[in-house]
């Protein structure tokens, strides 16, 4: 596997939008899991298997970044290795989402389509913006009473100033819903059953004009998609790659992640246009992943993973060259060289030894306190990584004794 075959990214939005769960469907697209845990399901089988803290499966919310690896095939039958990082969405998170943005090169940006950009997004966003990180942008629920599609399009290209290019259209939404057309594919995906889910039922046509269109859509979903469909490929910019991975264009995709819509295209959208793994910023020069020697960086540092033993593990974003389990590194922290017996793979809270890791892949090292957030590790020693934020602790509550002679009532 070469690192062009890595797609390292994260999903970002505002709490509530539907990340967590579109996390679970891209992971069900991509065969990692047969069965979604939908957010707050009854049962323990039904739970979101990104969300594995307790704190998370009782309230149906992301408290801490987890890492998922899987693969899939592209349109060309080629493997593509997605590092796929789900991030909390709530602010008194949102330091652990900051950094996390550091260790992924792209990002899904989830916008409910009732709500437009919440606040949240956008300072995801601009975060994302100050590392170039290039965005899809996924409209969620529309199977769902919501905006209409074009002003949530001209909201996010005037809040996020952003060219705007929609790859596909719902037909109509709510309790008008019909189906999702693909725009370059001429692909209509229908909802089927009284769950209105998306269970395979597909049209091929040759664009929105089609007149076989007339035998799958009613009169006015048909009316509807041609006249929002000539709008909205004439009134937005055209798809380039460039402007896209340079952060100057995002790539609209519509869709219900709850109902299977849009995942599809989401997913091969990630295979075929997100960057791989990218030239990390580092001092004294920046680091290519062609470097052949083995550089990584330690984004996050977490605890009590493993519910049987305290355990505490540091993710590594791997930069460059070809790493393999027990080789020794130079933590920048220490100075001191550690051989790297234990790395793992995640799957949320789930793991696997690693044997080898490739640009782009996230590990986990088992520690006990001697590597930190920030950490450079690196066969050479020569080099160290930047571009991680630093925040000041904040004080949230101060507990004193009104009599200080009375110290053992403070217990």
């Amino acid at each position: 596997m070469t690192p062009s075959s890595r797609r390292t990214f994260a999903i970002i939005s505002h709490p509530d939008a539907g990340k967590t769960t579109l996390t679970e469907k891209l992971l069900l697209e991509g065969g990692a899991i047969h069965l979604a845990g939908e957010v707050k399901a009854r049962g323990a089988n039904r739970r979101a298997r990104s969300d594995w803290m307790k704190i998370e499966q009782q309230r149906g919310i992301s408290v801490t970044s987890s890492v998922m690896t899987f693969e899939r095939p592209d349109k060309d039958g080629n493997s593509i290795i997605f590092n796929l990082l789900d991030t909390p969405g709530h602010e008194d998170f949102s330091e652990d989402t900051y950094r996390t943005l550091t260790a992924v090169d792209s990002a899904v940006m989830v916008i409910d389509a009732a709500k437009g950009i919440e606040p949240q997004t956008r300072k995801l966003f601009e975060v994302c913006r100050l590392r170039n990180v290039p965005i899809i942008t996924f409209v969620n629920k529309v199977d769902r009473e919501g905006r209409d599609p074009f002003s949530l399009l001209d909201e996010v290209a005037e809040a996020l100033a952003l060219d705007i290019c929609p790859m596909n259209w719902p037909v109509g939404m709510g309790g008008e819903f019909e189906g999702i057309f693909d725009f370059a594919t001429g692909t209509l995906r229908q909802p089927s059953g009284p769950s209105k889910e998306f269970e395979g039922k597909t049209g091929q046509f040759s664009g929105i004009h089609d007149p076989a269109l007339a035998d799958v859509l009613s009169a006015q979903g048909r009316g509807r998609l041609q006249e929002e469909g000539d709008l909205a490929q004439g009134g937005y910019a055209s798809f380039d790659l460039a402007a896209y991975r340079h952060g100057d264009l995002t790539p609209v995709y519509f869709g219900s992640a709850l109902k299977l819509f849009g995942v599809t295209e989401l997913i091969e959208a990630i295979a075929a246009h997100a960057p791989p793994p990218r030239e990390q910023p580092a001092e004294p020069a920046p680091i290519s992943p062609e470097r052949a020697d083995v550089t990584g960086f330690i984004f996050k540092v977490q605890a009590n993973m493993d519910p049987q033993h305290r355990d505490r593990i540091a993710f590594m974003r791997l930069c460059s060259g070809r790493f393999r389990r027990g080789m020794k590194l130079t933590p920048s922290g220490t100075g001191k060289p550690m051989a790297v017996h234990s790395p793992i793979l995640f799957f949320a809270q789930d793991r696997e030894l690693a044997d080898e890791a490739f640009p782009g892949d996230i590990i986990g090292i088992p520690n006990h306190g001697t590597l930190r957030v920030g950490d450079t590790l690196s066969e050479k020693a020569d080099v160290r990584i930047t571009g991680l934020p630093n925040f000041a602790p904040e004080i949230l509550r101060r507990v004193a004794l009104k009599d200080p002679t009375k110290t053992k009532q403070l217990r």
